[in-house]
C-alpha cells in the first residue's frame, strides 16, 4: 500500500503504476458534470481554492448539516467517470490536478493528458458509499451549492487513508485498456 498525502508532486505521481494500491491523506475537491463543464468553459475557482497538485474526486456526496452549520459526511462513492471526458483532460492540464478519482475509468484524452501533464486516475470502490464516507474526516468548505446543487458542488473534503487503485498512470498505461482486450480476445476465442 503506497501512502500519498496532498499536494501531490509530479515526481510522485510519475512513481505510480498501473495496479498500485493507495492511500490518499489531504485535501480532495469533489467534481461532477456542472463543475467541470463550468471549468471547461472558462470558469473560475473560487477564490482561495487551488487544484494545483490536487485531487478531483468523481463523487456526489451526501452531506447532513449539523446544528452548528457543519456539514456530516454520510455517503462518498465514486461516480461515474466517463462523463468527464470531454472536460477532464484541458482541466488536468489547466489547473495542475494531479490525480482524478472515480469509477470505470477514462478514454484517451484523458490518458494522454495523464501522461502529458503528469497526473493518475484513481479507482474507487463503488458500492461503498458509506465506507468511504468513514474516510472523510472534515468537510472544510462547500462551493457553487446555489449555482450547481449539492450533488453537483464542489465540496472540499480532508481525508485520511481512502483507498484506491491506480488504473491510469502517467506513462500512458490502463488497466481498463488491458481489461478491454482481454476481454475481446476471450470472446473472439468463443465465437
Amino acid at each position: 500500500m503506497i501512502r500519498l498525502t496532498t499536494p501531490l508532486t509530479e515526481e510522485t505521481v510519475r512513481s505510480l503504476k498501473v495496479g498500485d494500491e493507495v492511500l490518499v491523506t489531504g485535501l480532495v475537491f469533489t467534481g461532477r458534470d456542472a463543475v467541470h463543464k463550468y471549468l471547461h468553459e472558462g470558469g473560475a475557482l473560487p477564490p482561495g481554492v487551488s487544484l494545483q497538485g490536487g485531487i478531483i474526486y468523481h463523487c456526489g456526496p451526501v452531506m447532513m448539516k449539523q446544528p452548528d452549520g457543519s456539514y456530516q459526511c454520510t455517503a462518498a462513492g465514486p461516480t461515474t467517470s466517463i462523463r468527464e471526458e470531454p472536460y477532464q483532460g484541458q482541466i488536468i492540464r489547466d489547473f495542475g490536478v494531479r490525480a482524478v478519482i472515480g469509477k470505470g475509468g477514462m478514454g484517451d484524452r484523458t490518458l494522454a493528458a495523464c501522461r502529458d501533464h503528469g497526473c493518475v486516475y484513481l479507482h474507487a470502490i463503488g458500492g461503498a458509499a458509506q465506507v468511504l464516507a468513514e474516510c472523510v474526516k472534515k468537510v472544510r468548505n462547500v462551493y457553487f451549492a446555489e449555482e450547481f446543487g449539492s450533488p453537483e458542488a464542489i465540496w472540499e473534503l480532508e481525508v485520511a487513508d481512502f483507498p484506491a487503485v491506480v488504473t491510469i498512470d502517467s506513462h500512458g498505461n490502463s488497466l481498463h485498456r488491458e481489461v478491454l482486450a482481454a476481454s475481446q480476445a476471450a470472446l473472439a476465442g468463443r465465437l
